[in-house]
């Protein structure tokens, strides 16, 4: 049973700033377009789902990779889009819960981001849509693109928008192009029953297209229970990605008709798991397991699938690796609080990203992906009021949960607590689950969770107290700790402490 732990790879990378490789680079561009749709699951015709009408994403799998057991770091908007764009786990970046409002967590200000390197090595950097992230100053981008009808709800009218981005052939460009679908909207309709969400689907695309889905079709994950509330959330949830997915359609349309498509690095990804009890804001798989889908501009091979196990810490390194940056020097990262007074070394040293590059994996049909057996995973905070920090080691058989406040109840975000789907369970009787869970076990944790994804996909049977998985949990324990010390993480002074 027991799992010998392969040393944590980390991939330093160094700074260096030359006009010539700015040269170079124009001259023969490696566009990156990011695109990372809001409270996306696997639900992709793609990825298996027969109901959902996803043609577009269903073609850039065809024409790329698709990644079988990629995931996000944190099921939280603000921490996990700062992971994307740093590549460092967000108990390291500063970026601990949501940017907005009262909740205020930023990013430390020592911190190189993916927009940031990239304008310093010649490329032209855009982002539309969706931030949520902070300060700018760590995040810089040159141009912030706006004026698409309909908003951030509108992914069509938001492609359109970046036309003229994208179409500049000075420079090599990165566009990061960010949807408010599927996210939950604040918009209540009053026809819909049982006050279900509406998932932004108030919002109609451009030309009045809209793709509906009839709750009797769709398909409910075991996660969730079956009940007429959830069906009519889960249709609502269908029209919002598909409205995605029309978006996705006219940028691969605007990349071909300004001639950039060959030159792009294509990346779909999403922040988190559908906004729906038992996914966003959990690290159960149905919050972290997500869609990704890669298409190389140059990789001979199309249409392949990779069971690699890969992480949002990898988008950084990887795209780097792409667009030729080899080196990037920093100021020392010095975690969890780097602006407290220090000493500082004298010469610039070598900045540390938590992730590498999977850009060998896209690149040929037969690329190992042995070493590519195990992820991590960090969560604090949603808001400033739902503190519940989780340690997650996953490999392709098991998963640890480390619920560092476990005496705590574990608490609901605003978009969750009044979901229709929530309100149809009744969590005071002794019996009620939620999918195949039971709601008391859902809301009161213990310190591990060990689960057997072989034998148990739904994570239901926790084996931490089992005899016979023993030499399994401390090895996992370990692994947990030791990718705590070495990410800097200040949760770990609980080591010492407790």
């Amino acid at each position: 049973m027991n799992c010998p732990p392969p040393p944590l790879r980390f991939v330093q990378l160094a700074f260096v700033a030359s006009l010539v490789f700015a040269t170079a680079v124009a001259a023969a561009p490696r566009n990156v377009l990011l695109i990372v749709a809001d409270d996306h699951g696997r639900d992709i015709g793609a990825y298996g789902n027969p109901v959902i009408q996803t043609p577009n994403m269903d073609r850039l799998a065809r024409e790329g990779v698709r990644f079988t057991h990629a995931f996000c770091t944190t099921a939280s908007c603000s921490p996990s889009r700062s992971v994307i764009l740093t590549g460092l786990h967000n108990h390291a970046n500063g970026q601990y819960g949501l940017q907005h409002g009262i909740h205020h967590f930023s990013t430390f200000e020592t911190v190189q981001s993916l927009p940031k390197i990239l304008a310093r090595n010649g490329y032209r950097t855009a982002r539309v849509g969706k931030y949520h992230l902070w300060p700018e100053s760590v995040y810089p981008f040159e141009t912030v693109i706006e004026g698409n009808v309909g908003g951030k709800r509108n992914p069509t009218t938001m492609a359109e928008a970046s036309r003229d981005f994208i179409a500049d052939r000075s420079k090599p460009f990165f566009l990061y192009y960010c949807t408010s679908d599927p996210h939950r909207s604040d918009y209540k309709p009053t026809h819909l029953p049982y006050g279900a969400d509406a998932f932004g689907n108030h919002q109609v695309d451009e030309g009045g297209e809209q793709q509906e889905y009839r709750p009797e079709d769709v398909i409910v994950p075991s996660f969730l229970s079956d009940t007429p509330e959830t069906r009519v959330e889960l249709a609502q949830y269908y029209q919002s990605v598909s409205r995605v997915d029309r978006g996705v359609g006219r940028l691969m349309e605007v990349l071909r008709e300004t001639g950039q498509y060959d030159d792009t690095l294509i990346i779909y990804l999403s922040d988190n798991g559908i906004a729906m009890p038992g996914a966003k804001t959990n690290l159960y798989d149905p919050g972290m397991h997500l869609p990704l889908i890669v298409r190389h501009p140059s990789a001979p091979d199309r249409g392949r699938t990779s069971e690699a196990m890969v992480s949002w810490v990898d988008i950084v390194p990887t795209i780097l690796d792409f667009a030729g940056i080899d080196e990037v020097m920093a100021p020392p990262l010095i975690a969890g609080n780097p602006e407290t007074p220090a000493p500082r070394p004298t010469e610039e040293v070598p900045y540390r990203f938590h992730g590498r590059s999977f850009l060998p994996l896209l690149d040929h049909a037969d690329a190992p992906t042995d070493e590519w057996d195990e992820v991590y995973a960090s969560h604090s905070f949603h808001s400033i009021i739902t503190y519940y920090p989780m340690r997650v080691v996953r490999t392709h058989r098991y998963k640890l949960i480390f619920n560092l406040a476990h005496p705590l109840s574990f608490p609901f975000s605003s978009d969750l607590w009044p979901s229709a789907t929530w309100r149809s369970i009744h969590p005071d009787e002794p019996n009620a689950r939620l999918g195949g869970r039971l709601v008391r076990d859902y809301l009161q944790r213990p310190k591990y969770e060990l689960y057997d994804l072989a034998k148990d996909p739904d994570e239901l049977v926790n084996l931490a107290d089992d005899p016979g998985y023993q030499d399994v949990l401390h090895d996992l324990q370990q692994r947990i700790r030791r990718f705590q010390e070495q990410t800097g993480d200040p949760w770990a002074v609980k080591y010492q402490h407790e």
